[in-house]
């Protein structure tokens, strides 16, 4: 189904915030350690250079959704990305690590605001087989833009400076600001309050969850994080105006896509980190041709991810989604084996296969009422699974510099995306 003209533009817009947000979450994974050579300070801080980004962005993404329920979407989408611009720009301009890290939470807490709205307006510019043809470039760009955070901040960094990795977000904010004014206005049909105490509760639950993987890991802290996450499920149970739809969790098929949304991106991000670090700790490579050795990764991502929408999900649905959790699969059996290119290739292409029919299979179950709370769930448990990736896979490898044993984790937490991808929703396909 191809896209009308009058409608490219808002998509494109919509996309453009997207990208940009989400590609800030892994920019400064090679970029790190350039970083603190430049404004020094120590060590200890190198890891928050990303996750004062991801802790925020990850803890406020539902409340993010509910707040384009109740005030607009359109203009949270934009308030968002103006207040984005203005934390880029310090974060470029930075003269030392506290103010960096102060202005990359800002910069999370402005992408909390910005992506849940993207589903909602996508279902509001479109309907039909123009919806899915919409929804369905979502993964491409998600996904490519992840895997290429990495790799851009290589570039920017060795070509320029690190600073131009942050400074290259205001000219695209602004014309994304500006491009704006063609979307629409939308709101929850019927009127909703935020649900605060249930704000309160999901926001220390997830930063309680995450933050050990971040820091110091904790299970005490993890422990108390999930047992406040139960008390939010409790509390969200017969509100009026909850935070969260219960009625989300009524079908089977969301549920899932939430279980393989948080694999998926464990698995993609993690593998990212140790290919990394496996480049630059045991091969002895700069920041540059780390980055570089991932382009095989995001490049079979770029190009399947096309195939799959213009070809291959239309005529198959949600079977090629399986097709491409083999292909991942496939491929880190074969890193372990040693052929790293031709690895990261094959798995680059399961990527693609993989993201493209997925949105549009876990938003079939969404009715409208449900957008922000599903759009704020499925975008947190993403950062949830790419911290989560992170944080397990960088201990694997750290712990004896093993690729072999991270790899072989990778494809077992494969194996169970799998699993939980088949108790999703499948997607119709062209009779």
């Amino acid at each position: 189904m191809q896209l009308t003209k009058t409608r490219s533009v808002p998509l494109a817009t919509l996309l453009a915030a997207e990208a940009m947000n989400v590609l800030d979450s892994t920019i400064t994974q090679v970029a790190g350690p350039a970083i603190h050579a430049d404004l020094g300070g120590s060590a200890s801080a190198i890891p928050w250079f990303g996750a004062a980004y991801t802790l925020p962005f990850a803890v406020l993404l539902i409340t993010g959704g509910r707040l384009g329920d109740l005030l607009g979407r359109r203009r949270v989408f934009l308030s968002g990305v103006a207040v984005f611009a203005l934390a880029s720009l310090c974060c470029a301009l930075a003269p030392g690590t506290g103010v960096l890290i102060g202005a990359r939470a800002v910069q999370g807490i402005a992408a909390a605001l910005v992506i849940p709205q993207t589903f909602g307006l996508i279902k509001v510019l479109f309907s039909g087989p123009a919806l899915a043809a919409a929804l369905g470039w979502n993964g491409p760009v998600v996904g490519l833009s992840a895997v290429s955070g990495p790799l851009l901040g290589a570039l920017l960094t060795d070509l320029v400076s690190w600073r131009a990795a942050f400074l290259v977000n205001v000219p695209i904010s602004i014309v994304v600001l500006v491009a704006g004014r063609l979307l629409p206005e939308d709101r929850a049909e019927h009127p909703v309050r935020l649900d605060v105490p249930g704000t309160v509760l999901a926001s220390l639950g997830i930063g309680l969850v995450v933050y050990p993987l971040i820091d110091r890991w904790s299970w005490s802290l993890f422990a108390t994080g999930a047992a406040v996450l139960v008390l939010f499920g409790f509390h969200q149970r017969n509100r009026r105006h909850p935070l969260v739809e219960p009625s989300l969790f009524a079908h089977r098929g969301f549920p899932a896509a939430l279980a393989a949304s948080t694999l998926f991106f464990a698995v993609m991000n993690g593998v990212m980190l140790v290919v990394v670090l496996h480049q630059q700790l045991d091969e002895g490579r700069g920041v540059l041709a780390s980055g570089l050795t991932l382009l095989p990764w995001s490049g079979g991502l770029a190009i399947s991810s096309w195939l799959a929408g213009k070809w291959l999900v239309p005529w198959y649905g949600s079977r090629v989604a399986f097709a491409g959790l083999t292909l991942l699969l496939a491929g880190l059996l074969l890193a372990i084996a040693g052929p790293l290119p031709l690895a990261l290739g094959i798995g680059g292409l399961g990527l693609g296969l993989f993201t493209v029919p997925f949105f549009t299979a876990a938003l079939s179950v969404v009715r409208p009422h449900e957008t922000g709370s599903a759009a704020g769930l499925l975008n947190a448990v993403q950062q949830v699974g790419a911290t989560l990736g992170i944080a397990v896979f960088g201990t694997v490898f750290l712990h004896g510099h093993s690729s072999v044993r991270a790899f072989s984790l990778a494809a077992v937490l494969a194996v169970a995306t799998m699993v939980a991808t088949a108790l999703m929703p499948a997607t119709p396909r062209r009779p």
